[in-house]
């Protein structure tokens, strides 16, 4: 794949994310998916774990992903985003750096880098 055909992946997941399209989400991922809070803290493995992790975010009313950046080499992706979440504080934001692996047309492993959530600055 090549850096566009790599980033449109990228692209689709954070649209689905963002439509809390569960099906379409998972979608682009492998089954054998793995999960990363950033260098290798393990969330979830495989594509039940990712569905439940994920089907418990989707249930945020405010749950929304703001790209703010991306970049790609090969098979690599990085994004930076400002995610608004309703955290048990209350409604704010989280700085978040995410790199995707994609291998074969989806998400092979992910990491994420999460900053210190803002709350009622959403």
């Amino acid at each position: 794949m090549d850096n566009l055909a790599t980033e449109a992946v990228i692209a689709g997941q954070l649209a689905a994310y963002n439509a809390r399209d569960i099906e379409a989400f998972m979608a682009f991922w492998h089954e054998g998916a793995e999960i990363f809070e950033h260098p290798s803290t393990l969330l979830a493995a495989g594509a039940a774990d990712i569905r439940a992790r994920h089907l418990v975010r989707f249930g945020e009313p405010d749950l929304h992903g703001e790209l703010i950046a991306r970049t790609s080499v090969d098979n690599l992706v990085v994004d930076r985003e400002i995610v608004t979440r309703n955290f048990p504080q209350g409604l704010g934001t989280v700085d978040v750096i995410a790199i995707y692996q994609v291998e074969g047309g989806k998400i092979a492993r992910a990491w994420f880098k999460m900053g210190t959530p803002h709350i009622g600055s959403s």
